[in-house]
């Protein structure tokens, strides 16, 4: 009887750790990190930015984000703490993008969110994951991280419902902060009620372990190229959408079909997958998120961002787990080097993918052309990723 009772309050405990850490993330990556996205183009039709106007304010984020992710580890508080800090930062500065109207004052609060959405990613991966570990359920990390997608697909939703023939974009940013406000209560209170996990020693399975030396700086390499790859179709998909159909109702669903693809696919590779070789499935994640990066260009259609939007956000956040993963069965007694090193690696991908967009125009006659031009390059930089990856697969296989 006494394990029964402990096996259900451990269950429910480790459900309670998850429900509020992927809420946290939800909030985190899907409002401070992402809301821009479906906003953006309503933002465009309410004659609030242009497209140069938007990449620089794109990029802003990133640079915040990058900024956030180096200063996080130095922050003396506790994971829980900087949790709640970051969430309470997050619903503040999405409501003040609603209270002004003028793109430097969009900047800073962009780079403030993304400041606050790296130190709130940070802190919930390390509180949510150290509870698990404590908890003996390491096996529900997919069901943390899967509050990526669902952020992304519930704000992209959130931009459908309202949306009509002249969307008040400056109002549905206070919206969002308050829906914000409202799902931030369930992580909060549950990381005050359960604050520091026990110490608990990092395994890492031997079954998917690779079998290579200890090298890493292809890893942050790759790793690099994926946040260059993904970010100019998860920030100009919508954007894309709406140069084919003028209908808020239309053009919006390409958001929430990235996050809802990016939700399920970190459920279906934790729950079913978890044995497969690492370097393999991420190899193959870069070949698929290739095509997807590509689709826009040779099928200019809503049909073709779609499945684009199903590629690309059906891989981006199964990579995340996988290249992390990875690192760390690398890097041993650098784990926390090594991973510091890939965040602000990617951190600095996704900050070039917009810039190198703004570049690419100045050069062009047009924006969509540029923008072609810039997903021409981050395929390719996918693709020669995933050659690597791929190599360093076969390598695996031969030493076994």
């Amino acid at each position: 009887m006494t394990t029964i009772s402990l096996d259900t309050r451990t269950s429910r405990s480790a459900a309670l750790v998850c429900a509020a850490a992927m809420t946290a993330l939800a909030v985190a990556m899907g409002v401070g990190r992402f809301a821009f996205t479906p906003l953006f183009p309503l933002m465009v039709r309410d004659g609030l930015l242009d497209s140069g106007a938007g990449a620089w304010l794109a990029a802003a984020n990133y640079l915040g984000y990058l900024l956030g992710a180096l200063v996080a580890g130095r922050i003396r508080l506790r994971a829980n703490a900087l949790l709640a800090l970051g969430l309470v930062a997050t619903v503040l500065i999405t409501a003040a993008v609603g209270w002004t109207g003028s793109v430097p004052a969009w900047a800073l609060l962009r780079f403030l969110a993304g400041v606050a959405s790296a130190w709130t990613l940070v802190a919930t991966s390390a509180w949510g994951l150290g509870w698990l570990a404590a908890l003996g359920r390491g096996g529900m990390a997919g069901v943390l991280f899967s509050g990526v997608g669902l952020g992304i697909a519930a704000a992209g939703l959130y931009c459908l419902l309202p949306a009509g023939p002249a969307p008040a974009s400056p109002g549905m940013w206070v919206g969002l902060a308050a829906l914000a406000a409202l799902a931030s209560v369930l992580p909060l209170a549950v990381s005050r009620r359960l604050p520091q996990p026990p110490a608990v020693a990092a395994t890492v399975p031997a079954a998917v372990a690779s079998a290579v030396p200890a090298r890493t700086g292809g890893l942050v390499a790759c790793y690099i190229l994926f946040g260059f790859g993904y970010i100019l179709p998860a920030t100009y998909l919508p954007a894309l959408a709406r140069q084919l159909v003028d209908d808020p109702q239309v053009f919006g669903l390409a958001w929430p079909l990235f996050g809802g693809a990016g939700a399920i696919s970190t459920l279906f590779v934790s729950w079913r997958l978890a044995r497969v070789n690492r370097l393999a499935l991420w190899a193959v994640c870069h070949l698929v998120m290739a095509a997807g990066v590509l689709l826009p260009i040779v099928w200019a259609s809503l049909a073709g961002i779609a499945v684009a939007a199903l590629l690309v956000g059906g891989t981006f956040m199964v990579i995340t787990m996988v290249a992390m993963q990875e690192a760390r069965a690398r890097a041993e007694s650098r784990a926390t080097q090594v991973l510091g090193q890939m965040t602000a690696g990617f951190a600095a991908g996704q900050l070039a993918g917009p810039l190198a967009n703004a570049a690419i125009a100045r050069f062009t006659a047009g924006e969509a052309g540029a923008l072609h031009l810039a997903l021409g390059l981050s395929a390719a930089g996918l693709l020669g990723s995933a050659y690597y990856l791929w190599r360093e697969f076969r390598s695996s296989v031969s030493i076994n």
